[in-house]
């Protein structure tokens, strides 16, 4: 019997697969925002040579590929009524076009999540948007997104009840 040289790594749990999907999906709509590809083309590279492969010494992890597909095409479907939530819920100075490429693709991801995954809890929505916005930003944008994700969240699913959205850590 032969042993393999390599270590075993332990399977990802369910959760850690659906963070993965989550900021791959904000990679890809970003990508398809800023180079026009659509969301076949984009499904498809992200499914084959991305979510759970090695790309120039880079480790991505592994994905759980079903929710990926669901956000990043449900961000798609839903746009046009997505994008005038995210803009009601922003400060009145701070129009949705204002907002930097990646910043747009995360509240959008989030913002469907909240309106269309009815099975996860809000304050679960909202915590991973916020770190998946931690592996981007530094300053104020995470803030910004626990905020407007919030304030979309209790008019969205208002049986969600207070503050759903986690206190931000210092």
């Amino acid at each position: 019997m032969v042993e393999s040289a390599q270590p075993q790594r332990p399977a990802a749990k369910a959760a850690n697969k659906r963070g993965a999907a989550r900021l791959a999906a904000v990679q890809a709509l970003y990508q398809m925002e800023v180079g026009g590809s659509t969301l076949m083309e984009t499904v498809a590279e992200y499914e084959s040579f991305r979510l759970g492969r090695e790309i120039d010494g880079e480790q991505y992890r592994d994905a759980d590929a079903a929710w990926f597909r669901d956000v990043v095409s449900g961000v798609v479907r839903q746009q046009t009524a997505i994008d005038p939530l995210i803009h009601k819920a922003l400060p009145t100075d701070w129009p949705l076009a204002r907002l930097d490429t990646t910043l747009r693709a995360l509240m959008r991801a989030g913002v469907f999540e909240i309106r269309s995954r009815l099975d996860v809890p809000v304050a679960v929505i909202i915590n991973e948007y916020v770190d998946v916005a931690r592996a981007f930003y530094t300053e104020e944008e995470p803030r910004l997104v626990n905020a407007v994700l919030d304030r979309i969240a209790k008019e969205q699913r208002p049986e969600a009840g207070g503050n759903a959205a986690r206190r931000e850590r210092p």
